[in-house]
């Protein structure tokens, strides 16, 4: 397949919010530039920013200032011999694209039939409806069904369930306001919100992760190998394992359902109080296995490991969890305890969440806290968002990765880190940090060095040709919509990019093609903090 040439003057290709600052950013020398109608009206002249090269992007850059234009409508950048997409400027520019970031949990469904009403064109049958064997059990078969598939493979996964789930529902604590549109889906009964109803169906299936004999919790279910990349999920048949229980899996799978417990609470007291046992079951089996070894794939096992040695941050998010969702003080000595270890406090990864556990601190009432931690993680997180805003401020296209994080899966970063700033502007009232969590939207929606919206269906020029089996087997033109991309990877970390992208600069290092695993999959865990982004402008 050919990919479309960048063009040179890139720009937010869903819009600006009308009353923030609005930058193009030239992968070429300009000096002046214009903002149009697309009938060529001209609205706005402006002067370039002098020409800087940019080490990360491989170009040389300047920047075009329109933020004085605040008049709603559609419009494009021109130079001489350039235009851009076309773009709106809007009191709300994102409903849209937050409805469809958040319906594609829906898509990403497993065990229940996919009809057209709810999916249309990317409709399926229903998939892994068998038993799933537990490894090393063969004569103990288990209830598999439900959950999402994890990414553009349909395997699933407790610690990277765990992140998304988290961040949808901080994303609904955070901008309730942003949640009172159905999405819909089954489940819509305009009581309780659908990103509820959509995470409700992730834990059904977490509880059938849960060991019945420990509390322990299985750390994936998946095939013995990834089926190929055009086989739709019905089709795929193999036998399904339950990989064996890990302490991250159980960290994790705790302080989610610690969450759920808290939050569901209003709406199903019942379902409420299963979480919260499930919940301290699980908490019980951490106590009880204070060493238990990282996840290892079982020597048959070939599908993604989500391998983590370190269980000291996972182990803290569930304690705090517990800790602000009950207020059992035996939860509290065990998060000072945990919080002396060395790991990232700061990080909303899958396999670094000291971050959420931070939150979750931050977040419980601050009678119940204690004042000398609370200020020290408050002041630690403040300090991680200057650093970004910092790093933001020298970032040819305005966002805060450094050269080493173009990594696999670098759009998570760009989102997790747009969260923390989202974060840090909640606790200060600090405008800075918005506004850099605002370019961040920006590169991921199209102002970037490819030209390219990362979010399927959502821009001009959105990704078409990602890493995710549906899309490829089902013989729909378009792509499952609302999904984002990987993103750069640097690591060149698939045969595909290692043969075409060698020798290029870290953000260039991406392909909008179905092969690129490692730059151009997708999954729940990328989706999930671009739901909470994006439900901050929706909420204003």
């Amino acid at each position: 397949m050919n990919q479309i040439e960048a063009r040179s003057i890139t720009v937010n290709q869903i819009g600006y919010p009308s009353g923030d600052k609005k930058f193009a950013i030239f992968t070429e020398p300009y000096e002046s530039f214009q903002i149009t109608s697309e009938s060529g009206e001209i609205f706005f002249s402006g002067t370039t920013s002098d020409s800087f090269e940019d080490k990360i992007s491989g170009k040389t850059l300047c920047t075009g200032d329109f933020s004085t234009l605040t008049t709603c409508g559609t419009y494009q950048v021109k130079t001489n011999n350039s235009v851009s997409s076309l773009f709106e400027i809007s009191d709300k520019p994102y409903q849209n694209l937050h409805h469809g970031l958040l319906k594609a949990f829906y898509y990403f469904r497993c065990g229940m039939e996919l009809d057209k009403h709810y999916a249309g064109p990317w409709k399926h049958l229903a998939c892994h409806t068998s038993k799933g064997i537990v490894y090393g059990e063969p004569d103990r078969k288990l209830d598999s069904s439900g959950g999402w598939h994890d990414a553009g493979d349909y395997g699933k996964y407790t610690v990277a369930a765990a992140k998304a789930i988290a961040d949808l529902i901080l994303a609904y604590e955070f901008y309730p306001d942003a949640f009172k549109r159905p999405i819909p889906i089954p489940e819509t009964d305009n009581l309780m919100p659908d990103v509820l109803h959509e995470c409700r169906y992730e834990l059904e299936w977490l509880f059938k992760m849960q060991d019945e004999h420990t509390g322990g919790v299985f750390h994936k279910l998946t095939t013995l190998k990834f089926p190929g990349l055009d086989v739709m999920p019905e089709d795929d048949l193999a036998e399904l394992y339950f990989s064996p229980i890990s302490s991250t899996a159980t960290g994790t799978f705790t302080a989610i359902m610690a969450v759920a417990a808290r939050v569901y609470n209003p709406f199903d007291s019942s379902f409420s109080e299963r979480c919260l046992h499930a919940s301290i079951l699980a908490a019980d089996w951490l106590t009880n296995n204070p060493d238990f070894p990282g996840f290892k794939n079982p020597s048959e096992v070939t599908t993604g490991e989500y391998g983590d040695y370190q269980d000291s941050d996972e182990r803290f998010w569930a304690m705090a969890e517990l800790y602000r969702t009950t207020g059992n003080k035996k939860y509290h000595a065990s998060l000072k305890q945990l919080v002396l270890e060395p790991f990232e406090k700061y990080s909303l990864g899958w396999k670094h969440v000291g971050g959420y556990g931070t939150l979750a601190y931050l977040l419980t009432n601050q009678t119940d806290v204690d004042a000398s931690l609370y200020t020290e993680l408050k002041a630690g997180l403040i300090e991680e968002a200057n650093v970004l805003v910092t790093q933001s401020d020298m970032d040819g296209f305005l966002i805060s990765l450094k050269e080493n994080q173009y990594i696999w899966g670098s759009n998570m970063l760009v989102m997790n880190h747009a969260m923390i700033l989202l974060v840090a502007y909640h606790f200060t009232g600090n405008t800075k940090y918005e506004a850099a969590a605002l370019e961040h939207l920006h590169y991921i929606l199209g102002r970037n060095v490819h030209d390219i919206s990362f979010v399927t269906g959502f821009g001009d020029r959105s990704v078409m040709h990602h890493h995710h089996r549906p899309s490829v087997a089902d013989k729909v033109a378009d792509p499952v919509p609302g999904l984002l991309s990987g993103g750069p990877d640097r690591g060149l970390n698939d045969d595909y990019v290692k043969e075409h992208l060698r020798g290029l600069a870290p953000a260039q290092c991406f392909v909008d093609h179905e092969d690129s695993y490692s730059t151009n999959e997708v999954t729940i865990y990328w989706n999930s903090p671009a739901v909470f982004v994006v439900s901050h402008w929706t909420s204003k």
